[in-house]
């Protein structure tokens, strides 16, 4: 009798017979709901990772904080619970300053910069990554970030106590620094925090707006292009590690894949869904200079400020995207 233990998606041969491997299955969180584009991306990078491997690894993906909520899927991916996960990039710049360099306010505000801004960042984010026992698969940014407000702002003055929707360190310095008050609130949140008066301002993409519905708890969106923010997909190392080798080429090459798709669906997003926000009368407008003048200063202090914190890797990654 001609016994072959499997590896992998190979075959096993009992008795002269093929007989298909077991697939692996991997579950995956994802903080945003299945008609975010960044949930969407991710889906289809499931389903190419099961066609290129013919079943042998099978990704599960709970969206919407359904399996573990935003601020935990970093931890459980690190700690093993779950081999692979989304979440936003910058929510690790407690861990080292670097990982919200893309949140700094007017440091990249177009795909242009936004692309620069990754390139220069992507061998420092891998880095500490590495040191946390996670590596990198792909990153999509968000569109541009809009200000989303109950009522008209023409100057940063017009934000000072202002209740302002935060969701990580960088926000949170930036709500200080415009007079407002911060407040912590996640994206299934949000219509119930401007309903019920928890947040009065927020600062997200059109996508995030559109999908929140947020003609229905507030009024003003201004397109002042803050900073255009990443999502960043991981894996375990160890179970990565765990995969053979054409399965690790596998999910590699549709990580490269879902990385140019995902960019391109967020150019797509940005008009479209301002588009979307207008048509159902939420009023949006231009900001004035004035404004923009003072959202510039605060950005100017906060990346000073950014550049005493983050230290030699922040100081490689400036320097990077600077030349």
């Amino acid at each position: 009798m001609k016994i072959t233990r499997l590896l992998g998606g190979a075959a096993v041969l009992i008795a002269g017979l093929s007989v298909p491997a077991l697939a692996a299955t991997w579950d995956m969180p994802t903080p945003y709901p299945d008609a975010t584009f960044h949930t969407k991306n991710i889906t289809e990078f499931a389903s190419d990772v099961a066609e290129a491997t013919e079943g042998g690894l099978e990704i599960k993906v709970h969206s919407a904080g359904s399996l573990f909520k935003h601020p935990e899927i970093s931890k459980a991916v690190r700690s093993g619970q779950v081999p692979a996960g989304e979440f936003f990039l910058s929510l690790l710049a407690n861990d080292n300053p670097a990982f919200g360099a893309d949140s700094l306010p007017f440091l990249a505000t177009s795909y242009e910069q936004a692309e620069r801004l990754w390139a220069a960042q992507k061998d420092v984010i891998g880095g500490l990554l590495d040191e946390q026992g996670l590596m990198a698969l792909y990153a999509v940014p968000w569109p541009p970030q809009g200000l989303y407000t109950t009522k008209e702002i023409n100057s940063v003055e017009d934000l000072a106590g202002l209740k302002f929707r935060t969701y990580n360190a960088t926000l949170e310095q930036f709500a200080n620094l415009a007079g407002a008050a911060p407040t912590q609130v996640e994206v299934p949140d949000i219509p119930q925090a401007f309903s019920t008066g928890r947040v009065e301002a927020m600062i997200t993409s059109p996508s995030t707006g559109v999908n929140s519905k947020a003609w229905d708890f507030l009024s003003h969106y201004t397109d002042i292009q803050a900073w255009i923010p990443k999502n960043i997909v991981v894996v375990n190392k160890r179970a990565f590690r765990r995969l053979d080798e054409a399965t690790q080429a596998a999910v590699l090459e549709a990580a490269a894949e879902a990385e140019a798709r995902g960019w391109e669906m967020s150019r797509a997003e940005t008009s479209s869904q301002i588009e979307v926000l207008k048509e159902n009368g939420i009023t949006v407008v231009e900001p004035s200079e004035q404004l923009m003048e003072g959202l510039r200063a605060i950005g100017a202090e906060m990346l000073e400020n950014w550049k005493g914190e983050a230290g030699e890797a922040g100081a490689t990654l400036l320097n990077a995207y600077q030349q």
